[in-house]
């Protein structure tokens, strides 16, 4: 399988994202940018998910739709041609991030996937049902990861 090349002007790879970008801060999503998206692909999906939450692994973005064409996306936009799917917080785009208080500092995963077909997900997935749909659709995928502690 191919791998994306997914970066941040915001931030490093495993680095601190910045106040701004969290749910206390001003709750704006990051920018992003990608390349090396396979010409066959017919669709891109970008999930954030938080592994360290603690009552399970939490969505605070899901995109479906998204251009495969396109080559990233501006900080508080929707990637090119998404459809942004409703996160764990109950609404619909980005929720930025929002550790308990005295939690060591969280990894928040943004994880894109090249698909070779269309995938259909629930208006609310969970990660799971994100990892299991694109599974057996996709044909590279890139993951940067953020880290937030309050």
């Amino acid at each position: 399988m191919a791998d994306i090349e997914l970066i941040s002007s915001a931030f490093n790879d495993h680095a601190p994202l910045a106040r701004h970008y969290a749910f206390e801060g001003d709750n704006e999503s990051p920018p992003l940018a990608w390349s090396g998206a396979p010409d066959e692909a017919t669709e891109l999906v970008l999930l954030c998910e938080d592994p360290d939450a603690p009552s399970g692994t939490f969505v605070h973005w899901a995109v479906v739709g998204i251009d495969p064409h396109s080559n990233g996306v501006e900080a508080g936009k929707s990637p090119p041609g998404g459809t942004e799917l409703v996160n764990g917080f109950g609404e619909r785009g980005w929720g930025g991030p929002h550790p308990p208080p005295g939690d060591e500092a969280h990894r928040y995963f943004f994880r894109l996937y090249a698909l070779a077909e269309p995938c259909v997900l629930p208006d609310a997935p969970s990660a799971d049902q994100v990892h299991q749909a694109v599974e057996e659709r996709q044909l590279a995928s890139g993951t940067l990861v953020a880290l937030y502690q309050r």
